[in-house]
């Protein structure tokens, strides 16, 4: 677990080579969970860059209400994908100190389990958000193919990659913990929805990519 200063730092506050450094350090946290958020969250700053180098151009000029909503997903998006980093590292530590909790008598032994449990069950919470908030990223990433501005195509597909990594990474964090909740019927729930969630995922970055490498414009979307 990591200490009280730097469990108190927001992963916002640190630059990235500080981040990098907490991440290859023996501490435990930040983890997995946390990597795949700040992924995720580049991901996002990337949709908005695009929607911003996109907006108020007359080649655009059609997409005006696509990159306007694209922006203001990705300025959201990126800012919810860092407090989900915390939130994971923070439930993991609470899970860590649940495993510690003393089990000499049968009372502490009970007690002990029911905070594991308790502790797992939010711990699979983060990385679960994180899943179903990649899936309003890879949404705007295919918004944006071939609506946005040309020189920045790569972008929109590295932040569609950056999305679908984020949320098979996320959802490995979700279910690692599953077992120790000791529910197996929200166990075999959230497995079935995060495989969904992830093959809706894992389609919409292959749609993005193959709008992205055809170089075609497309339609304006229906708003």
């Amino acid at each position: 677990m990591e200490n009280t200063r730097a469990a108190n730092v927001s992963f916002s506050d640190l630059s990235v080579a500080q981040f990098v450094e907490r991440l290859a350090s023996s501490e435990a946290t930040p983890g997995g969970g946390s990597a795949s958020a700040v992924a995720a969250s580049i991901g996002a700053a990337l949709i908005s860059m695009v929607a911003g180098l996109s907006t108020g151009r007359p080649k655009y000029a059609a997409y005006e209400a696509t990159l306007a909503r694209c922006l203001a997903v990705g300025r959201a998006l990126t800012t919810e994908f860092l407090e989900l980093a915390d939130r994971d590292s923070a439930a993991y530590a609470t899970y860590s100190t649940a495993l510690k909790l003393p089990r000499e008598t049968e009372a502490q032994q009970t007690d002990r389990m029911a905070a594991i449990r308790a502790a797992a069950r939010v711990a699979a919470d983060a990385p679960w958000e994180c899943v179903n908030a990649c899936v309003g990223l890879l949404v705007a990433a295919e918004s944006l193919a071939g609506r946005s501005n040309v020189n920045a195509s790569s972008d929109v597909l590295v932040a569609a990659l950056l999305g679908e990594a984020a949320a098979r990474g996320a959802a490995e964090n979700v279910r690692i913990n599953l077992p120790a909740t000791g529910d197996d019927l929200y166990a075999e729930e959230m497995n079935q929805q995060l495989d969904a969630a992830l093959h809706e995922i894992a389609a919409i970055a292959a749609r993005t990519r193959e709008v992205v490498l055809s170089g075609q414009a497309q339609d304006p979307e229906a708003e």
